[in-house]
This record gives structure tokens, C-alpha cells and sequence, in this order.
């Protein structure tokens, strides 16, 4: 029967696919739907997510599958199902990670091990992360390799990493999982895995490998089904008539068609293979009509003969790698094929797998061409001298692919066919020569090492050279010299260069003349890593089992399978409409008018919510913090670029967020100042924050007398620090539904769901029994989805009540982007006075801080500053800090707000003092230590015991460790013999203070003896509900049944209701955690209070007691099983110190700027831990997020203040190849800590401030090479050169410009001078 209904498809051309297994047939479809699209709202498979819409995340990776009835083959690989269009996907199949296992039929594997490594915190990321590593394991089954042992695939450990290295993750810091990858590999050494919840420390390597979750090579999954495999052998293409989608098969029916009536509306028309153009130049209007390529014989080939491959225009990415690792035709060692091989393997840097997968090299070369796009296919090409053949109106043409870059962009009407590589072979007189080489090398500058990232700049050069006998010197026959992606419209070949060098004798002095050359030609526009190992050092408790296990995060396995819930997977309600909002281009302008073009009206956008709309007795209110409230939308007058001006309400997502795109906004800027864009401008306008008095810091000290006793000082030294984006992988989103009696639900992603309800409330002017707001889980926040959120619950709210419909929104990550605020970016002036050995007498700083629009938590920020400033005794410690009131988008809470900007000024100074007098950092950071005497005098109650004072053993204990003076010396001796690669290393310590806020808690016991939870804090993958469970478990074991040590599995965290658990607060500070594990503890005494009189009279009666007998006892008894409670710190308790140390070793490329981490060493004190591996990720996690903002992540804006950097092409955070080669980290179980909840300590935040060791390492190699560079340029060294200024973030150009723009040449010019 299957069979014929496929059969009756395939003859009607119907569009015809399968998604994990389950046959879909569909008679119309807009052609311009994404796989994506479809797959989120019209299936119930949601475990694909929209990150980005760019191809540059991989949450939404899956595997789609090709069936090639002629050989009866399946071809599997991975796509960006948010680029790929559904109408591609023709007799395709397509597997999810809910086609590998669930939670009711079982997990796959892949999940089990995600899970059990820890591998998944907030889990937005972790099903994309699946899908990319099972491609990689089916497709290694199929290689023709050994059989591997029993339980393991034909992986090996480099290919399981680098399976997931195009995906991004902002919670772990990749460490677990590329754990959990490697532990498929047939090569993996188990002692290379880190902590995991299979075996324990001590277990033997067979003991192992016996409890990881067994994968059986036997047992693989089918990814396509018969039925498919019966459509395709009948296959007909699809009906464009029904579907707007062409299928050509000939280049004659290409033109036909290009020169048809379809044509007419050329903007609505294009020629697609992939579709991965999308993913960087966004279209704004919707496309009707599309033609697909793929099916072209001509443009899908590859032939290959004696003299070179070509290969089509269609051919994937991925494709033309494996053609050119198979090489030239009959040729198994040729110089020609090593060329091909060098060519593919800078190909594999380009994008990530699963766009390459999809992305065609002709798409590549054209954008190149139309666009400027900065490829790099076409300058590796250009070196190799390849041709390209085009047809325009059936004429052939064939051109050098210099000539192709160089004319006009191709019009409508012209095709690329194929590019041709020539198989190049040393070649004089018309013969070839075996005395003659072909040397080719290719370059890439970039800030991920293994891809997904555009270049800064790119090179290939291929040589002809022969040995010169007389002199045993070589000659440059002939050279061939290409950049490209440094700003220019195309690749180049630098051809006067490339004469220069012909038939010369290469020396010293023919380099530094062809460098010169090459200055004037190559001229800006604008100005292969060993993957990670490291251990992991964790110490589990007894004490209060289960708390202080490492048991798995809750949810993990489900996040895997893509089973768990968040926001934008709960399904729309009939008749849901979907808002975008419209946003300022402009700092401070009228707003004289909003609309959207006619076209959108036309495709479903039916409405412009704004200020207007606002109920007669509510607010235009769309956050509120204790220190004031913010706009929903500009009223009159826009305040800043980014500012929410309105919201468009249409039929689906894309619609109303290309109507928000492109709405027209009519700006007057007509008697208004200008606005305030600079900290300077604030400062003359004297706009600034009120901070209240009680949160102003105190000084300390008297700065007079210790700039008094100082023998140096440094005055008025500038730092500025940028901002840096939260990048969650949940963007913003809300769905708002009315209810009955004037009633509002809404659901959100939010930190602070109880502000969020009262925000609504005020909005609609309800009360606020009229609002709940259900928050289950959040897919990353960082303090982004605190008070950033609640303006989109707000909107979604007044959307649902004018319109009396569902309304839901879902940012695109530009949107968020320009809206989000991020970190607050400072212009800080110190002046500090020291002692000859480096002790610090005293310390002024000047600090201003750009708080945007609103106050937002502003306010605070002195305060979080002051308190990590204090991490060093500077004897005496004064400051001025403002917090201005600018025209930007307002700043928020990021994750350590303000405290990792004081961590940075910290360290800042003391590199500058020891710069200063010539001795090492480490050195003045020793002595200027806090003994915990001066401990005592800066942070007075917060202090603590002396035996809570840590820091100093920590300090020796990392410097143990890992081996720091010996590396010192490695280091020393690596710098001297290597010329073009220097290495620095720093031992930094972090003091840092956190707040423990009041908290509530629910706990509640079924008939049957399961435990229902609920609290105030809100799960956003820092393992709030596991540790939340282990406490329930733990408190509520003291009743002493029996089976009451196995109530872990018992016990059940349920979202936030803040219309069932009031008081729920802010998730932030690091303290939520153990807060909440406190009020729970609450709940469970009483509770056992309760039971207890109960449980004596059953033990008299019976002997022993289980739990469930007692729990259905006190049910019959009538016995209040359910109870809350509000914890509420005292002062003694409220506010405490954590203490952690990290070492970091980095390698500087002088060449190009690339800085690699070698090693990094943390050791951080988690008191007594509740759950090590929870800890242990917010550690790792924490450290990389660092690692972003003090060496990747630049948060650009225009000149108008609108972000500029608004994608995951423009904004680049850690990838899995940044990540240190060897990441070493120690929880340490501290002790007993009094005043502690169960003695354990904060861990989100603090470790973050760690990563400033990798700044200050970047610092020391570029100080070494300075050092070098001056002694190329003989004038000796000078202080600039040792006193300077890294930027934050420290990127490639930054530290290239450093270490010298000119050091090629200086060196050069230094050796013809000496010769």
C-alpha cells in the first residue's frame, strides 16, 4: 500500500521526503520555506533550533540522507536545516536526534554519553552537537578500516573532535564534549577522558569500558526508508507550476527558462544549489520563485584527466575536497597531486562541515565575484591558475579565473559551468623537469583555527624553483602570488612581485626588496591546532549523600534526544500570530512615522503595535529594575539606535520579521542636540546615573600618605574596555496567551519571571493576578535574559491583549544583537604609586562607565567593581567611578558584571609597575598578595575565618601544579631559538565577593512518594535543579525509612509558576543555587517535623518502615504533605568570598597574530562542593566565556552607536579549537565553611575572571617579541617597548600590530645589514 502511494506521489511530482522514518507528502509549499521552518511548525520534531539562521551555530544541524538507486547506495551528511530550503529535500530523508532514541524507547548512545560526561548545560546546543557527531560516526562505519573493539566505532579521537568543531556552545567549554565524542574512538586512551558519571577514580581501563553505554556497530539506524528508495526510482521532478520550483536538467533548459516569463519579476527568481548564500547576505524580501541546479549534468560533474580536475559549478564544497584528496588521474605521486591535496586541505577551514556539505564551489566563486565576497577558494585557485568556463545565451566562454574576478559581476542571464585546476608540473622548454620543484603553501589568518570563521586575510603561492649547484642556492624559476580577504573587492595576484623574483637567485637581499614591493601592492582596506586533552581533578562527599555527588544534570539526556522543552518549542495555538520589532537606525531623532511596505501587508503582516497601543489605565513599561523602569517603545523621540520603536504582528515569523527589516521609519532630527555617544560627551553634559548611597564603595586607606611613600608612581595611565555580547543560544523569545476573565499566560524565557509578570501587569494595567508567567527552562541567559527579556514578554502580551489572540516572538539573532546591550564598556585612568620591589602604597582610579539609555542595573556596577578590585593590597585604594547616562543601547548584567572589567584594571596595573621596573609580573603579584590581615582591612565581615582564606595555598598550589617555574625556564629557552613564535605564561589569583539573596522554595509529596519541587530560581544549565534534587534527597533521608537513601529518582523540579511560588527573584550572582537548596531544605525539616511522630508510631508497630508506606499513611491521616518557605540570609551569612588561581601559557604566531593556548591550570575553591561535575562545568565554562571577551569577541557599533556586529560571521566567540590544548582543572573541596549551605561556594561566575592569565600571557609573548623586533631595528630597547597597551579584546590584527606590522622586513633588513 506504502509502496503505490509513493508511486501515485512520484507521478504527480509531489513533494515527497521522510523525517525519521515518517513519510511526508506535501501538495504545496511556499518555495522559499527552510527545512528549519517546516520541521519547527509543521512536525512535532523541535529538537532543531534556530541559533542564528546563518549556518554559523549548528543548533539546528541534521542529517540528511541521498539514495543513488543506480549503485543502491545512501549517501548521509549533515546540513544547516535553517539555510536548507525544503523543496532541496525532494525523495531526501532526514533524520533528527529524536530519530536516534528517546526517552521512552530508549536513548541512543550519543545521548547516554552527552549525558554521563557532562557534556550538556543548558542544552539549546546539544541536539545540533548529536547530529554532527553521528554523521561522523555512520560515515566512518562505512570506511574500508579494521574492525574496531568491541564498543567503539572506526573513529579515531581527531576525527570524533573535530566532528563538532563547526558547532557552537556558550555554556561548557567544549572539554566535555569533546569527551564524550572521543569516547566512541577506536584509538581513545580512557585515561584521556575527563570526569564522567560511569566510572569512578581507580577503575580499571576494562572495568571502563565496561559502564560506558555500549555501542553496538551492529545496531545502526536506518536513515532511509523503503518506501523512499521505490518514490526515487520513478522521479519525477517536482511541478514548478505548483511549487515555484524549477529543476532543469540541461543548460538548454536553463536559458529557456532564464529567458521565459519567470523572469519578469527577476527580484522574485533565484538560482539556488545550497541555498548557503543566505547565511551572509540576508534577503530581505521573499522570494517566490526558484531554480534548482543540482540536476544540470554539466554543473555537477567532476572529470578528471591528465592534465587536471574539473569540476562543476554545483559540486559541493565537500565534494570537490574528496575529488582533490583523490587527485589527478592515474597519478599516485606527482608534485601536481600534492597541490590538490594542499588545496583540499585548506578547504576543509572553509565555513564548517555542514555548510560545505550544501555550499557549492561555483555559489563561492560568484559570490566572490558579485559580491566581494572575501573567499577563499578563489584566492587558492587564483595561485594554481585556474580557468572557469561560463555560458552566457548558449555561448561559451572560457577565462582565467583572474580575468573571471576582475570583469563586470555576472548579469542575470550568465552561468558559471565549472572551474578548471590544472594538475601543474615543473615545466621548462616544453619538457618537464625532474632537476625543477613545485612548491605550493597556502595561509589563512583567522580567529578559529580549524574554520567557521571568515579570514582576515588569505595567501597561496606556488613556486617553480631549481637548486642553483654553484652556490647550493635556489632559483625562483617562476612564482605565483595571490591574497586576497584583506579588504580588496577580490583575490589578487601580486604580479609585480611575481617578476621581480623570476629567474633570481633567491637570498636575503632578493626578500627584503620583494617585501618592499609587496608593501605598496597588498595594502588593507581597513586596518593547524593539536585539539585538547587535560584532567580534571574532583573530589566527591559522603558527607550529605547524595549531596556532593557528581550525578548527572537533570534533563541532560532529554536535552540530547531533543526531547526537552523551551520556549519556542511549545506548539502555537490556534490562530498565534508572530511579532518582530522595528528598531531606531538612529542615537536621537523624531518619530514621525512607522510603516511597513504593502507587500508584507499582503503576505500576512495584519498590524504595528506601538506606545499607542497601550491600555487606557496601563504603562508604556517594558522593564523595571529596582533602580527605575524602561520604554517598551520610543514614544516621540528615539533615545538611542537599537531602541524598540514598534512591533509588527504577522501571520508567521518571516513575514513579520522581514516587514520589521525593511519598515520605513521617518526620522526628523530638527531642533535636537546631538547625542551623547562618547564617555567624554557624558562628562561634559554632566549625564550620569544616580548610584544611591547605599551602594556607594568605601575608599580605603589614605592615598596621599601612600603616594607619599611610594619610590616610582605611574599618573594617569588609560585603559578602555569594550563591551561583549551574552550570545545564549536561546535568542529572546515569549509566547503570550489570553485567557479567561481579562487573564494573561505567558510564557518566557526569563531569568526573573516574577519582574516580568509584574512588568505585564503594569503594561496592561491588570492586576497582577490577572498575569502568570511559566518559565521551565532557558537555553543560556548570563544575565541576558534577566531584564533584557522582560520588554519581549511585555510585547507578546500587549500584542495577545489588543489583538485578543496568541502572540508569540522569537528574535533573530540580529535583532538581539542590536538590542541586547551586553557588558558595559569603561574608559578607566589610574594613577598608583609603588616600592622599588613592586609593593603597591597606593592606587587612584578614574572610572567611567558607558550605562547606556536606561539605568538597567547600572547602579550596581561601582560596587561589583570595587569588590574585585580589592583582590590585591594596594595599600591604600581610592577612586571616582561614574556611571553616564549615553545615547548607546542600554548595558545589563553580563555574567561577573563589572568584576571581570576590575579583575582586567587589576592586573593591568601590576603588569604596568613591573614593566615599569624591569622585574617580573609574577614577582609584584606575590607581594602584593593579600595576607588576611590586609584581607580583613579591605573587605572587612565579608572576609570570614582565617582558615576561609584559601587564596595563598591555592596560589603556591597551581604554581605546584602545574610546574610553573620549570615552564618559565622552558619558555625562556623556546623564545630564544624561535624567531617567528613566541611564548609568555602568567599566574594570576581572583578574590571575588557575591551576594546571597532571599529565596523560596516548595516542596510537596504525591500519594505514591514522589516528590514534586518547586523554587524561585529558574535552571538556565548551571544545574540549579540537580543540585535542588540532591538536597531534596538528602534533607528528606533523615526520616530514615527504608528505601529513603534512593529518593534521588524520587524527586521531580517542575518550571517556575509565579502565580504558584511568589517572591521568586533574580537567577544571577552565582548564589541561586545554593539559595534554593537552602530554602528546599527548609521545606524538607518541616516536612520531616511532620512525619516523624508518624514514622515512631508505624516503627512500634511494624518494625521497619518503608517510605511509601508512610508517605500513604500520612495520606490517611490527613498530614500536610506540602510546604514553602522563604530562606533569607542573615547579615553574617549574606555576602562572602570565593578564591581560585589559574596559570596560562599561550604561543604567538609573529606572522600573523594568531595566539594559541597551550595550557591552561586552574584550581578554584568550591568550598565543599554539592555536585563536583556541575561545578566543574561552570569552571570550564565560565573560563572560556573569559576567553571571549579578553581575546575574540568585538561587540561593534557604527558611529551612531547601532551594532555593527550583529551575526555569527561579524561575531565570533570560542569555538572548540580555541580552547587550551590542555586544560588542567581542580575543584577543591575546601572544608568546612560555618556559614556556608553545607559549606559549599558560588561557581558561575568568579572562574570567568580567570581567563584575564590568557590576556596577560598574549601580553608577555608580545612583549618578547617587541623585545626581538627592536633589536632587528638596532635602536635599541626602548620603554615603549615593554610598556604597552594590549587591547581587549586581544584579536589577530591587534596582536599582529604589536609584534609589528614590518617584521618580516625589519628582520630582513637587519641581515643585509649585517652581511
Amino acid at each position: 500500500m506504502e509502496e503505490r502511494e509513493s508511486a501515485s506521489a512520484a507521478a504527480c511530482g509531489t513533494l515527497l521526503f521522510a523525517v525519521n522514518g515518517e513519510r511526508f507528502e506535501l501538495s504545496a509549499v511556499d518555495p522559499s520555506t527552510t527545512l528549519l521552518e517546516f520541521l519547527r511548525t509543521q512536525t512535532r520534531y523541535k529538537s532543531v533550533k534556530l541559533g542564528c539562521g546563518e549556518g554559523g551555530c549548528g543548533a539546528c544541524v541534521v542529517l540528511l540522507s541521498k539514495y543513488d538507486p543506480v549503485h543502491d547506495e545512501v549517501e548521509d551528511f549533515t546540513v544547516s536545516s535553517c539555510l536548507t530550503l525544503l523543496c532541496s529535500v525532494d525523495r531526501c530523508s532526514i533524520t533528527t536526534t529524536e530519530g536516534l532514541g528517546n526517552c521512552k524507547d530508549g536513548f541512543h548512545p550519543i545521548h547516554e554519553r552527552f549525558a554521563g560526561f557532562h557534556a550538556s548545560q543548558c542544552g539549546f546546543c546539544t541536539p545540533g552537537m548529536c547530529m554532527s557527531f553521528f554523521s561522523a560516526l555512520v560515515n566512518a562505519e562505512r570506511e574500508p578500516r579494521s574492525k574496531p573493539p568491541l564498543g567503539f566505532s572506526k573513529l579515531t579521537v581527531s576525527e570524533a573532535e573535530k566532528s563538532i568543531a563547526g558547532n557552537l556552545c556558550r555554556c561548557t567549554g567544549y572539554r566535555p564534549i569533546a569527551d564524550a565524542c572521543k569516547s566512541f574512538a577506536a584509538d581513545i586512551d580512557m585515561e584521556d577522558l575527563g570526569t564522567n558519571a560511569f566510572w569512578k577514580k581507580g577503575d580499571s581501563k576494562e572495568e571502563k569500558i565496561s559502564k560506558l553505554p555500549f555501542y553496538n556497530t551492529n545496531d545502526q539506524i536506518s536513515t532511509f526508508p523503503e518506501f523512499l528508495k521505490t518514490a526515487i526510482r520513478s522521479y519525477p521532478l517536482l511541478n514548478p507550476k505548483r511549487y515555484g520550483w524549477y529543476t532543469p536538467v540541461s543548460i538548454k533548459e536553463l536559458q529557456s527558462l532564464l529567458e521565459s516569463d519567470i523572469y519578469e519579476h527577476g527580484a522574485s527568481l533565484k538560482l539556488v544549489v545550497g541555498n548557503t548564500s543566505t547565511g551572509y547576505y540576508k534577503e530581505l524580501d521573499p522570494c517566490y520563485k526558484y531554480i534548482d541546479l543540482r540536476y544540470i549534468p554539466e554543473l555537477s560533474m567532476i572529470r578528471r584527466d591528465q592534465m587536471g580536475i574539473e569540476i562543476g559549478a554545483a559540486v559541493t564544497i565537500s565534494k570537490a575536497i574528496l575529488a582533490l584528496k583523490e587527485g589527478k588521474k592515474n597519478e599516485a605521486h606527482s608534485q601536481g597531486k600534492a597541490v590538490f591535496q594542499k588545496l583540499a586541505f585548506h578547504m576543509e577551514k572553509i565555513a564548517s562541515g555542514f555548510v560545505r556539505n550544501s555550499a557549492s564551489v561555483g555559489g563561492n566563486l560568484v559570490m566572490a565575484q558579485q559580491n566581494h565576497f572575501p573567499s577563499d577558494i578563489a584566492t587558492i585557485l587564483l595561485a594554481v591558475g585556474a580557468m572557469v568556463n561560463i555560458v552566457t545565451n548558449l555561448q561559451h566562454e572560457k577565462l582565467t579565473l583572474e580575468e573571471f574576478l576582475a570583469r563586470a559581476p555576472l548579469d542575470s542571464r550568465s552561468l558559471l559551468l565549472s572551474v578548471y585546476i590544472p594538475c601543474l608540473e615543473p615545466v621548462k622548454n616544453g619538457t618537464t623537469r625532474t632537476d625543477t620543484k613545485l612548491l605550493f603553501e597556502t595561509y589563512r589568518a583567522a580567529p578559529r583555527p580549524l574554520g567557521n570563521a571568515l579570514p582576515y586575510l588569505n595567501a597561496a603561492f606556488m613556486a617553480e624553483v631549481t637548486l642553483h649547484k654553484p652556490s647550493n642556492g635556489i632559483i625562483i624559476e617562476s612564482i605565483q602570488l595571490a591574497f586576497g580577504a584583506y579588504g580588496t573587492k577580490h583575490p589578487i595576484r601580486a604580479r609585480e612581485v611575481e617578476e621581480f623574483f623570476a629567474g633570481k637567485l633567491l637570498s636575503i637581499e632578493v626578500l627584503y626588496e620583494a617585501i618592499k614591493l609587496l608593501r605598496a601592492i597588498v595594502v588593507p582596506v581597513l586596518a593547524l591546532q593539536v585539539l585538547p586533552t587535560g584532567k580534571q581533578v574532583v573530589e566527591s562527599s559522603q558527607k550529605y549523600y547524595p549531596v556532593g555527588e557528581p550525578i548527572i544534570k537533570t534533563g541532560a539526556a532529554i536535552q540530547a534526544s531533543g526531547e526537552a522543552i523551551y520556549v519556542d518549542d511549545i506548539p502555537s495555538p490556534k490562530n498565534c500570530l508572530h511579532g518582530a520589532f522595528i528598531y531606531s537606525r538612529k542615537p536621537l531623532a523624531w518619530i514621525r512615522g512607522v510603516k511597513i511596505k504593502s507587500k508584507y501587508v499582503q503576505d500576512g503582516a495584519t498590524t504595528i503595535i506601538s506606545h499607542r497601543d497601550i491600555p487606557k489605565n496601563g504603562e508604556n513599561i517594558g522593564s523595571a529594575a529596582m533602580f527605575g523602569s524602561e520604554l517598551l517603545f520610543a514614544e516621540d523621540l528615539t533615545l538611542c539606535a537599537g531602541q524598540r520603536l514598534a512591533l509588527v504582528v504577522a501571520d508567521t515569523q518571516k513575514v513579520a520579521d522581514m516587514a520589521a527589516e525593511s519598515a520605513i521609519v521617518d526620522y526628523d532630527m530638527e531642533n535636537l542636540e546631538p547625542p551623547i555617544l562618547t564617555l567624554d560627551e557624558a562628562v561634559e553634559r554632566s549625564s550620569f546615573f544616580n548610584v544611591p548611597p547605599f551602594l556607594h564603595p568605601e575608599q580605603i586607606g589614605d592615598f596621599t600618605k601612600g603616594m607619599a611613600e611610594a619610590d616610582h608612581k605611574i599618573l594617569s595611565a588609560e585603559i578602555k574596555l569594550g563591551s561583549q555580547y551574552y550570545f545564549y543560544m536561546e535568542t529572546q523569545t515569549a509566547l503570550a496567551i489570553p485567557d479567561e476573565d481579562n487573564c494573561m499566560l505567558v510564557y518566557s524565557s526569563s531569568q526573573c519571571p516574577e519582574s516580568a509578570h509584574s512588568v505585564i501587569a503594569r503594561c496592561l494595567g491588570v492586576p497582577a493576578h490577572n498575569v502568570r508567567v511559566l518559565t521551565r527552562r532557558v537555553g543560556g541567559g548570563f544575565g541576558g535574559k534577566a531584564i533584557r527579556a522582560m520588554p519581549i514578554a511585555a510585547a507578546c502580551a500587549l500584542a495577545a491583549h489588543k489583538l485578543r489572540c496568541p502572540v508569540r516572538m522569537y528574535l533573530n539573532r540580529k535583532t538581539d544583537m542590536i538590542m541586547a546591550g551586553g557588558r558595559h564598556p569603561m574608559k578607566i585612568k589610574y594613577s598608583v604609586g609603588f616600592k622599588s620591589n613592586g609593593k603597591v602604597t597606593a592606587l587612584h582610579l578614574d572610572i567611567l562607565i558607558n550605562g547606556g539609555l536606561d539605568a538597567d542595573i547600572s547602579p550596581i556596577m561601582p560596587s561589583n567593581m570595587v569588590g574585585c578590585l580589592k583582590k590585591y593590597d594596594w595599600g591604600a585604594l581610592s577612586f571616582d567611578i561614574k556611571v553616564c547616562k549615553t545615547n548607546h543601547s542600554t548595558k545589563s548584567a553580563m555574567r561577573a558584571p563589572g568584576e571581570v572589567q576590575a579583575s582586567f584594571i587589576a592586573e593591568a596595573v601590576i603588569e604596568h609597575v613591573a614593566s615599569v621596573l624591569l622585574i617580573e609580573v609574577d614577582t609584584v603579584r606575590n607581594i602584593n598578595l593579600h595576607t588576611f590581615d590586609s584581607l580583613n582591612l579591605f573587605y572587612k565581615d565579608t572576609a570570614g575565618e582565617r582558615c576561609e582564606y584559601t587564596l595563598p595555598s591555592i596560589w603556591d598550589r597551581v604554581a605546584s601544579s602545574s610546574c610553573l617555574p620549570q615552564r618559565i625556564e622552558m619558555i625562556q629557552l623556546f623564545n630564544r631559538c624561535n624567531k617567528w613564535q613566541k611564548r609568555g605564561i602568567s599566574r594570576v589569583p581572583i578574590v571575588h565577593e557575591v551576594l546571597v539573596r532571599a529565596t523560596p522554595g516548595k516542596v510537596s509529596i504525591l500519594q505514591d512518594g514522589s516528590i514534586v519541587v518547586e523554587i524561585g530560581g529558574i535552571e538556565l544549565g548551571q544545574g540549579l535543579w540537580t543540585k535542588v534534587k540532591q538536597m531534596t534527597a538528602f534533607a528528606l533521608s533523615s526520616i530514615q525509612c527504608d528505601g529513603s537513601e534512593e529518593l534521588l529518582e524520587k524527586v521531580r523540579v517542575i518550571q517556575s509558576d509565579t502565580l504558584s511560588l511568589i517572591q521568586g527573584g533574580f537567577t544571577a550572582g552565582s548564589t541561586t543555587s545554593e539559595s534554593s537548596c537552602e530554602a528546599v531544605r527548609l521545606c524538607c525539616n518541616i516536612l520531616i517535623e511532620r512525619l516523624t511522630p508518624l514514622k515512631d508510631k508505624l516503627l512500634e508497630q511494624m518494625g521497619s518502615v518503608k517510605w511509601e508506606t508512610l508517605i500513604l499513611q500520612a495520606y490517611m491521616q490527613a498530614l500536610n504533605l506540602s510546604t514553602n518557605s522563604m530562606y533569607v540570609p542573615d547579615l553574617t551569612s549574606m555576602q562572602y568570598l570565593n578564591y581560585g588561581a589559574a596559570v596560562s601559557e599561550v604561543e604567538v604566531n609573529l606572522l600573523t597574530g594568531e595566539t594559541r593556548i597551550l595550557q591552561a591550570d586552574i584550581i578554584y575553591d568550591c568550598g565543599q562542593s554539592m555536585n563536583p561535575a556541575v561545578d566543574l562545568g561552570q569552571i570550564e565554562g565560565a573560563f572560556m566565556q573569559g576567553v571571549g571577551f579578553f581575546m575574540l569577541e568585538e561587540y561593534r557599533t557604527n558611529s551612531d552607536g547601532l551594532v555593527v556586529a550583529d551575526s555569527t560571521w561579524t561575531y565570533k566567540i570560542p569555538t572548540i579549537d580555541n580552547i587550551p590544548r590542555k586544560f588542567n582543572v581542580e575543584v577543591l573541596n575546601s572544608g568546612h565553611h560555618q556559614k556556608r549551605v553545607l559549606s559549599s561556594k558560588a561557581s558561575g561566575e568568579p572562574p570567568l575572571l580567570l581567563a584575564v592569565s590568557v590576556h596577560c600571557a598574549t601580553k608577555a609573548a608580545i612583549r618578547e617579541a617587541r623585545k626581538q623586533l627592536s633589536s632587528w631595528r638596532e635602536t635599541g630597547l626602548d620603554k615603549s617597548d615593554l610598556v604597552f597597551q594590549l587591547e581587549v579584546p586581544a584579536t589577530m590584527p591587534v596582536v599582529k600590530e604589536l609584534c609589528g606590522l614590518d617584521n618580516v622586513e625589519c628582520y630582513l633588513k637587519s641581515l643585509v645589514s649585517s652581511s
